[in-house]
């Protein structure tokens, strides 16, 4: 695996991966909720890695916060996946120019006090196909009427705050900080999935909901998430992506321990997650002009395929007892699905069905 960044090369960073690893089988429970692993980044100072030195974070580069979350992920993928949710309505507050929501909002977020979200989902992947807005926006003169549905909010009935966006009558989009306690907010109950129930994702309707402009983070403008940064297939997804198939080239090598016929099938995958570690770690620290072999819609292909094949293979050398529920390795299979759905662009979904029709990878 590659090194850690410096700021990672602590005791209490090794301990927070410690913990992850230790805890994550106990996020398996439908009901669950990281709150302790949250708390747990909260004392190593991984929820301030996105927040400006003045409100209390760390402020990392995109190159080390790539690599923190392919570490995380390894360790657990149920609460860095909450993490990186987290994080991304951060990052929105963090480039809004509305400064005194920042000086309120900012220094809570750097530790486990206040928790965000986002609920951004309709505005880069998800109901495209509609033909008209997912959530729209009105404006009025102290604010913002919203109305419609936002799909896939992670932990909604654990935010205190959902970056949300809306799009008004003339097509430009809003993000705002919208707070949960709002009258006209429901969250319904959290989507049954496949994999990562933890993360409590749920639907979040919106009737009339009345938002303030001083909860206004950006726009009226077009392609809001343009302006924000982000967004589906970035490097981040990738990151975890490797994480989790460190985790299941782990769980291989415990088995050819064992059995030493397992080694010819473990090294290639150990061969190719360094590769592909390494390469996410270089396209991550110059995104400018990164060539196509680094690009983020690459690097994503990579990743899923590494993830869902180096997972199987920890399943068929677990044998039988892979397949009982409680095992690290049907959860590993179960939770490598995720990468084909979340925040997934187009060009690598078609990468990966090919790959699956067996018709190789092709150029994106």
């Amino acid at each position: 695996m590659f090194e850690l960044p410096p700021f990672a090369e602590t005791d209490s960073f090794q301990q927070l991966l410690d913990q992850l690893r230790h805890s994550s089988s106990d996020l398996n429970a439908t009901d669950a909720w990281p709150a302790q692993q949250l708390h747990g980044m909260s004392e190593a100072g991984v929820l301030g890695w996105l927040i400006p030195d003045e409100f209390g974070g760390g402020n990392v580069s995109t190159a080390e916060l790539t690599l923190g979350y392919e570490h995380l992920a390894a360790a657990c993928l149920a609460s860095t996946f909450v993490l990186t949710q987290r994080n991304a309505a951060i990052q929105r507050i963090v480039r809004s120019e509305n400064e005194e929501l920042k000086k309120e909002l900012l220094p809570e977020l750097a530790t486990d006090s206040l928790f965000a979200t986002v609920g951004i989902s309709h505005l880069t992947t998800s109901r495209q196909h509609l033909s008209t807005p997912a959530v729209t926006a009105e404006k009025l003169d102290a604010g913002y009427i919203l109305n419609g549905e936002v799909p896939w909010v992670t932990g909604a009935d654990k935010a205190d705050i959902i970056v949300c966006g809306g799009t008004l009558e003339d097509g430009t989009q809003i993000l705002v900080a919208m707070e949960t306690c709002t009258e006209g907010i429901e969250i319904a109950s959290a989507v049954p999935l496949m994999a990562l129930n933890s993360s409590r994702t749920a639907t979040v309707r919106l009737t009339n909901v009345f938002v303030s402009l001083e909860f206004l983070l950006h726009g009226p403008v077009e392609n809001v998430m343009k302006q924000t940064g982000g967004g589906a297939g970035s490097y981040t997804t990738s990151a975890l992506a490797v994480g989790h198939a460190a985790n299941a080239i782990t769980l291989l090598r415990n088995e050819a321990d064992r059995r030493l016929e397992l080694t010819e099938i473990l090294q290639p995958f150990a061969d190719e997650h360094a590769s592909i570690s390494a390469d996410l770690a270089l396209a991550a620290a110059d995104t400018s002009d990164a060539p196509s072999h680094l690009s983020a819609e690459t690097m994503r292909q990579r990743s899923n395929s590494l993830a869902l094949r180096a997972s199987q293979a920890a399943l068929a050398a677990s044998k039988g007892a892979g397949f009982v529920a409680s095992h690290p390795a049907s959860r590993l299979v179960a939770e490598a699905m995720f990468f084909l759905v979340w925040s997934c662009p187009q060009p690598v979904v078609l990468g990966n069905l090919r790959e699956l029709a067996c018709a190789g990878t092709s150029e994106l």
